[in-house]
């Protein structure tokens, strides 16, 4: 397996957990990282559980802070290098029930390393891990603690839940998009009862926080497998109930001339097998979402299938998708955007240089450029829109793009007119004449104005 230089997190873990082992205390790695670590990757984050209980975690560190005490949880600050790292360490315990299907009732602190992993999600992150022995030999396997078989399925590629799933699907609903999630990351398969649990849970999904639910559908289509994903969130029939509007996408016939790849499913999937790693939130779910208005819109014409107006039907469903799940303004407003402007590529070659320069304008236009190009890539094909809208991008200077108007308002009421509703006319007359290099100065604007509005 690939090996990695232990990083700043690694390094304050470590520290963390021998500052316990120091006192008597056990301490290991836990959750993720060890999954992680087996299979060659960098970890993002190390936890460290230990059978110290929050008290004393929290008497023999300076810097800490109880966020979730009465759970186990304590973040402890280590200075790594001269940065601030913050490590979780958790208490070993048994959980009671939840009622609230995410926190349990009540919690029972352990002095068992393996009771306490019983109460994990997945068997790939049940596993724990000895970092004195990873130090002193330098080998992740023999430094591994699997008192579930998590080792075994990380090497079969399967996502199975710890002991019952329904149990644990019970304790936080939240687990059955993270098994698909985890699924779908690591192109691992569901194994069969926890898929079945998951499948006949699946209502239940409504009961978990709209933010959480979006964090991580958000994850799943940024992580860089989101077709695989969805596939497996519609398989699950969890896709139903999180996306009803995406679910309706299914079945949708398309007009082969322009989509020979099949229904708006099919072409949707496409899109999000193209989607990179590093998309932002927004152009993932503007990618998920561009013909979310195609199943309402739908109509067998003479000629062909049409979906008359599906640009801004499917903007007022993506809206309330947002506002469901509750996104913020700023990049509900970005979604909205690459929603409702994804068809005017088709007539960027009849655009005049005014209007093209207005659609360069829009916040972010890289992403809009993006999202037609895999569009183009999941139907027809022919890039030459995009070639041309991303040369004609790259090659006006931003001062072309957004120059210093000519002509304000304080100059149209210094050369007498009055503030009143023309003026906003009179100024986009001046400011596309501009645009398209037709004026030079103030002058020759006002002039312009004065012809076009001669009789107002």
């Amino acid at each position: 397996m690939a090996s990695h230089p232990n990083s700043a997190r690694q390094r304050a873990a470590d520290a963390v957990a021998a500052r316990l082992r120091a006192d008597g205390y056990a301490a290991y790695f836990a959750g993720g990282c060890v999954r992680d670590l087996l299979l060659g990757r960098q970890p993002k984050d190390f936890d460290v559980a230990t059978n110290a209980v929050p008290e004393v975690v929290l008497d023999l560190f300076p810097q800490t802070f109880a966020v979730g005490a009465h759970f186990g949880v304590v973040l402890v600050a280590v200075e790594i290098d001269g940065e601030e790292i913050v490590t979780e360490v958790a208490t070993f315990r048994n959980d009671g029930s939840y009622s609230d299907g995410r926190h349990p009732d009540a919690v029972r602190f352990s002095e068992s390393a393996e009771e306490d992993v019983q109460r994990r999600d997945f068997t790939i992150n049940g596993m724990l891990l000895d970092p004195e022995v990873l130090r002193t030999s330098g080998d992740v396997d023999t430094a591994v603690l699997d008192f579930v078989g998590g080792r075994a399925d990380l090497a079969a590629g399967v996502v199975r839940a710890i002991g019952d799933p329904r149990r644990r699907f019970a304790e936080d609903k939240l687990r059955m998009l993270r098994g698909v999630r985890f699924a779908a990351r690591f192109d691992f398969s569901i194994e069969e009862a926890t898929l079945r649990a998951i499948q006949s849970l699946a209502s239940e999904i409504k009961q978990v926080s709209r933010e959480r639910v979006r964090d991580e559908l958000t994850r799943m289509l940024t992580e860089g497998h989101a077709r695989r994903a969805f596939e497996l969130l519609d398989r699950t029939g969890l896709l139903q109930e999180v996306l009803p509007e995406v679910a309706k996408m299914h079945g949708v016939e398309q007009p082969p001339q322009f989509h020979p790849e099949g229904d708006v499913w099919v072409h949707t999937l496409l899109l999000l097998e193209k989607l990179p790693p590093d998309a932002s939130p927004a152009l993932a779910w503007g990618t998920l979402l561009h013909d979310g208005g195609k199943p309402a819109t739908f109509r067998r014409a003479p000629d062909r299938i049409r979906f008359d107006g599906h640009v801004e039907v499917g903007v007022r469903i993506a809206e309330t998708i947002c506002r469901r799940l509750r996104f913020s303004l700023e990049e509900t407003s970005q979604i909205l955007s690459l929603i409702e402007n994804h068809m005017r590529f088709g007539d960027v070659h009849k655009m005049k240089e005014s209007t093209l320069k207005r659609f360069f304008r829009l916040p972010k236009f890289e992403e809009h450029l993006a999202l037609h190009r895999m569009d183009v890539l999941s139907s027809f094909g022919n890039l030459e829109n995009y070639e041309f809208a991303k040369s004609r991008y790259e090659a006006v200077p931003e001062e072309e793009v957004r120059p210093a108007l000519l002509v304000t308002g304080r100059d149209l009421i210094a050369a007498g007119y009055r503030p009143g509703p023309r003026f906003k006319e009179m100024l986009a007359v001046a400011e596309d004449a501009q645009l398209e290099g037709r004026i030079a100065s103030r002058e020759e604007g006002l002039e312009l104005i004065r012809n076009a509005f001669a009789s107002s």
